[in-house]
């Protein structure tokens, strides 16, 4: 069984690692099966967040204004990983999110992981609900502040002891980490063109932006016009 292991989780502003943002990070480095060291942070992600995800997670445009950049946020956490692998309950979610953002800012980052999500599948009976509130209802780990990023990273991390605990001398592969794969292109900076395009269209049609433009990529800056174009029509000269 893997004792040594960076638990995390995120908080973001949808399911997307292509289209939304971080929120927030929550992380623990875990050695000898108990936690040694944490890391949260708030992340600006430089747009409104949708009213559903403030709902859910209680983080507000407040809450996140003038935080860490998504860049400093994502070095940090990089470093504050090291090697070690991560742990996570459906971690790909959450290493497709990180991934995106290294790729972007020309960071090397891969690693093995542990999936909760994955081992519950194997171990609990199939009619059971797998999501981590579920689970810790199941399994009696305290739910304080849920959908916050270090309070779910640390009740993962229960709940990864809780499943070594039941699990059967011939299953224990499952927590054995694994590559984790996540193909990600980069994708450049809005151009100094689409940036000018932009700014006439929101002046022309009277349109208050709910994101920074100076954050977007490229690719989010062409749906984000074409999403213009398309609801309110082209400049007419």
């Amino acid at each position: 069984m893997t004792e040594q292991y960076i638990v995390l989780d995120l908080e973001t502003t949808g399911l997307s690692p292509r289209d939304d943002r971080i929120l927030e990070i929550g992380a623990a480095k875990v050695m000898n099966g108990c936690v040694q060291e944490v890391y949260q942070t708030f992340v600006d992600p430089r747009m409104k967040i949708p009213e559903r995800i403030t709902e859910l997670t209680g983080i507000t445009d407040e809450m996140v204004s003038g935080q860490r950049s998504n860049e400093q946020a994502v070095r940090e956490l990089i470093q504050f990983c090291g090697e070690l692998p991560l742990l996570g309950h459906n971690i790909l979610f959450d290493y497709g999110f990180l991934k995106h953002s290294a790729v972007n800012l020309g960071i090397p980052f891969e690693r093995n992981g542990i999936d909760t999500l994955k081992i519950a599948r194997e171990l609990l009976p199939a009619e059971e609900k797998k999501s981590l509130e579920a689970l810790c209802g199941r399994f009696a780990i305290s739910r304080e502040h849920a959908h916050r990023a270090l309070d779910d990273a640390l009740a993962t991390h229960e709940l990864y002891q809780a499943l070594v605990h039941i699990c059967p001398k011939e299953k224990e592969s499952l927590f054995a980490p694994s590559p984790l794969v996540c193909r990600v292109k980069r994708q450049g900076d809005i151009t100094p063109a689409q940036k000018g395009y932009l700014k006439d269209l929101v002046t022309y049609h009277k349109i208050e932006l709910e994101i920074d433009p100076e954050s977007l990529t490229k690719n989010e800056a062409s749906r984000l016009i074409d999403k213009i174009i398309l609801n309110y029509g082209r400049i007419r000269r």
